[in-house]
């Protein structure tokens, strides 16, 4: 299967396409033979089989070139004989230029859309497109696509924009479309009888889960702070939402600083911590979960976002936090209680798809970047990495963590698999005396919480071995850390 289509398989420099840093490649799906994937930002939709690349999309029927955007959140859905496949788009893109604060593009160009690709007949034909046509914002992005085979039509999640968020179900066969969720949504995925979605505000991000009964159409609207539900009662800072999978009944809903698990009927909710770094960016933000083994794929990445001309006090704390880069993008594999890192990769996987015996992995060495860091060209360097799926059950990579004090302060952090690990350890260095909680729980459902315990950190240079612990571990000082202290966390 994907020995023939990795032939046509390339890499991807940088390339004309107006916008902000970069994007990358999003909403990989193989289905009945073919391989669909956008490339953004030159908005090209590219679907390829075993005998080469059938079709380049470039939105030729939504509107004019020169295009830019695509996805970048993996809104892809595929049934029957169809891959449906949706984001947006700038048609045509305009790039203002440079000005003193930096550069900007214009977005009255700037539409979301839905397109289907019909499989038979190697067809792209436009469902539903929108815009505001204004300069300085637009409609909410689709950032998910899913098939609701109730009443036979889409869902659309949409968080990312100035107006018309939340919810909207789209008939397929005529294009109209109805708002069912109020609530900015920004992922999610049917679980039990319902549809249900990360709400989502900028910017702290996830502020609840929304759900939709699919068959008698109520709504439920659970708000609600992550960190009030943790297994080491520790905060959740900066929860940016990342994709959202249903998992043995429950909806799995990652995001920066763990996972919520989360049942609509029996009310379950609780948060585990994952390698949570409070005032780092480590995250699955702008990646899919993929499903295997009945347990799922997702990536944590390193470096999602970046702010190069910050014009605040905000942006100027978000350019130190996004630009420290503190640990590999790592790639997880949850089938609970089994949590464990499988890959140890480079700045960002954007995309995650498997195909027989062959993970397959989009990747990209640029961040997306903020409103005052316009380029006209794409900025990274976008590929694709093969894994066969023999990781899951083989040794875990050896990684590096290193974080500064400010990253910390005194808020827990971790949330560190050790699964597979012989030389699991922590370095501490720091000037001052401290207290250190550490916990152990496992990620069952629901988590326990198995030992915790207290350690005395001397001043200069702490070494903690980890290998009498199991599972997952958090970790908490008694003291703020200062802002050159120093953690190590060492995986072998």
């Amino acid at each position: 299967m994907l020995t023939h289509i990795i032939d046509y398989l390339g890499e991807y420099p940088p390339n004309y396409g107006p916008e902000w840093g970069s994007g990358g490649i999003f909403g990989l799906k193989y289905h009945k033979g073919v391989l669909y994937y956008m490339l953004a930002f030159e908005a090209q939709g590219y679907f390829i089989d075993r005998g080469g690349i059938r079709k380049i999309y470039e939105f030729e029927k939504l509107g004019f070139k020169p295009v830019s955007g695509g996805d970048t959140y993996n809104a892809v859905y595929a049934i029957d004989d169809s891959i449906y496949f949706g984001g947006w788009v700038h048609a045509p893109a305009i790039y203002r230029g440079r000005t003193s604060k930096g550069a900007t593009i214009d977005f009255r160009n700037k539409y979301s859309h839905v397109h289907k690709y019909d499989i038979s007949n190697n067809e792209v034909s436009l469902i539903w497109k929108e815009s505001m046509h204004d300069p300085e914002k637009w409609v909410g992005e689709i950032s998910e696509i899913i098939y609701d085979p109730y009443e036979q039509k889409l869902l659309l999640a949409r968080a990312d924009g100035h107006t018309n968020l939340g919810v909207y179900e789209l008939d397929p066969s005529s294009g109209k479309t109805r708002k069912i969720l109020d609530e900015p949504a920004l992922k999610g995925a049917i679980n039990l009888d319902y549809a249900c979605f990360s709400i989502h505000y900028f910017p702290k991000s996830f502020n609840g889960i929304e759900c939709v009964d699919l068959i008698e159409r109520k709504t439920l609207i659970d708000k609600f702070d992550p960190g009030k539900y943790t297994i080491d009662d520790g905060d959740v800072l900066y929860p940016l939402v990342g994709p959202v999978s249903s998992l043995y009944g429950r909806v799995f809903a990652f995001m920066k600083g763990g996972v919520l698990v989360y049942n609509p009927v029996l009310g379950e909710k609780y948060f585990v911590r994952l390698l949570d770094i409070p005032y780092s960016q480590l995250g699955p933000a702008r990646a899919n979960a993929k499903i295997f083994g009945g347990g799922v794929i997702v990536p944590y990445n390193m470096f999602v976002h970046s702010v190069i001309n910050p014009t605040n006090e905000f942006e100027e704390k978000a350019k130190k936090a996004t630009n420290t880069i503190i640990s590999p993008t790592l790639l997880l594999y949850i089938a609970p209680p089994l949590v464990k890192i499988i890959g140890a990769f480079g700045a960002r996987i954007t995309s995650v798809e498997v195909i027989g015996d062959q993970i397959l992995l989009a990747h990209n060495t640029m961040a997306n970047t903020y409103r005052y860091d316009a380029s006209p060209y794409d900025q990274g360097i976008r590929g694709f990495t093969v894994l066969n799926t023999s990781i899951i059950n083989n040794s875990p990579p050896s990684v590096t963590i290193v974080v500064p004090g400010w990253m910390i302060k005194d808020k827990v952090f971790g949330g560190i698999p050790l699964t597979g690990y012989r030389y699991p350890e922590l370095i501490i260095i720091t000037k001052k005396e401290n207290q250190l909680t550490i916990n152990e729980y496992m990620f069952t459902l629901p988590p326990m919480l198995t030992h915790n315990e207290k350690i005395s950190i001397n001043s200069g240079r702490n070494r903690i071995h980890l290998n009498n612990y199991s599972g997952i571990v958090s970790f908490k000082f008694d003291k703020s850390l200062n802002e050159d202290d120093l953690v190590i966390i060492y995986l072998r």
